[in-house]
């Protein structure tokens, strides 16, 4: 299993950081140690003083697929959850400036959090899926799907290009604005719609 995970994929999150709208997919990845599953405590790491939570729609895929066409990728995924990708936002800045890879800030142990999933066919339209993060009960990110820049299939599409999609796969599909420190104590809970999926404290 491997997480491939969509970076500046909404608009107003690019803005925020000060980044250019890109032309084509951002994609990055975690391993499969980024995982973070049944709403375990997220242990806040030492190396960083700069956690940001960036709340995600995830696909799961359910089966191979290498260089997928537009009007087979919705069959390659039959699952959708929510994932929280943490980034250490120092690090990351640093790395940025010296134009080196984000993976020491993106890729850490259990810096990828995800819920359950839920069946695909029960969301009436996968273009229209309402989904947000609150800390401590405050509303932080609210984000919808109709907001992505790439929606699902294609990146389902431009990722097999390069990378062979297997089942089990996470793509996490980019965050909207909105993102910000986490600290220890916080309480964070994920909802799509008005189905909470995740709740979890940093410790």
């Amino acid at each position: 299993m491997k997480i491939i995970a969509v970076g500046r994929n909404y608009a107003e999150h690019a803005k925020e950081l000060n980044n250019p709208v890109p032309p084509a997919p951002v994609i990055f990845m975690k391993p499969d140690t980024a995982v973070l599953k049944d709403n375990n405590p997220f242990y806040h790491p030492d190396f960083s003083q700069d956690i940001h939570h960036e709340i995600e729609i995830v696909l799961k895929i359910c089966k191979e697929g290498k260089h997928v066409s537009p009007k087979f990728a919705g069959n390659y995924f039959d699952e959708i959850g929510l994932g929280v990708d943490f980034t250490a936002r120092d690090i990351q800045q640093k790395h940025k400036e010296k134009g080196l890879p984000w993976e020491l800030a993106k890729s850490f142990d259990h810096s990828a959090p995800i819920s359950r999933f839920l069946p695909r066919d029960s969301f009436a339209d996968l273009n229209n899926i309402s989904f947000g993060l609150s800390i401590n009960g405050k509303n932080v990110q609210q984000g919808n799907t109709k907001d992505l820049l790439f929606p699902f299939e294609n990146l389902i599409v431009f990722i097999s290009q390069y990378i062979t999609l297997k089942k089990g796969d996470l793509i996490f599909t980019g965050t909207p604005q909105g993102v910000g420190k986490v600290n220890i104590g916080d309480r964070l809970e994920g909802y799509i719609e008005n189905e909470k999926l995740l709740d979890f404290e940093i410790k």
